[in-house]
């Protein structure tokens, strides 16, 4: 079941858009993901397959579309202050930081609008084509395009950006200034 909602959806997706795409011979398509990296998620085999497939299908997009000038990354959100997580807590977007006397880590939570601001910064950059096929965290992103989350902060950066490279996947091997 979590392969098909998690990556047939973004497969029969596609299937339907990158015709429009190359017909136009522009386009970009985000691969949403748990993670930047190839491995094993700590929430079960079937969902690290799902959340690496859509890694992997960002990526083999990127080969077969970048001639057609369409470019293909994956992204992935910090730990996510969504609706679920501050219910989960108890809590709400006003009071969220009532968590951190138990939990003192989630003030590196970031909410769904910093993700959001990550896509607006890959759909309007004029040089998107030289990112097809890397992964990114919108916490990286939030340097290069310099935006903050609602609460003025931009979060700390827990993994570089990835790639595929000479038949492996790699990170690249050092942070922006900033």
């Amino acid at each position: 079941m979590a392969q098909e909602a998690g990556i047939q959806t973004h497969i029969i997706t596609s299937y339907y858009a990158v015709p429009l795409m190359v017909t136009r011979q522009q386009g970009l398509i985000i691969e949403i993901t748990d993670g930047n990296h190839l491995g094993y998620n700590s929430s079960g085999v079937f969902f690290s397959l799902t959340k690496t497939s859509a890694i992997l299908l960002a990526y083999l997009m990127s080969e077969e579309l970048r001639k057609h000038n369409v470019a293909v990354v994956s992204l992935t959100p910090g730990w996510m202050r969504s609706e679920e997580m501050l219910d989960n807590f108890g809590v709400s977007e006003e009071n969220w930081k009532d968590v951190l006397d138990h939990i003192p880590s989630f003030v590196e939570s970031e909410t769904p609008f910093y993700v959001g601001r990550a896509v607006v910064g890959l759909a309007t950059d004029p040089k998107i084509i030289k990112k097809t096929g890397f992964t990114f965290e919108a916490a990286y992103l939030a340097r290069e395009y310099d935006f903050m989350d609602i609460d003025g902060k931009q979060k700390p950066i827990h993994i570089l950006p990835g790639v595929f490279k000479n038949g492996g996947f790699a990170h690249m091997e050092k942070k922006p200034r900033g």
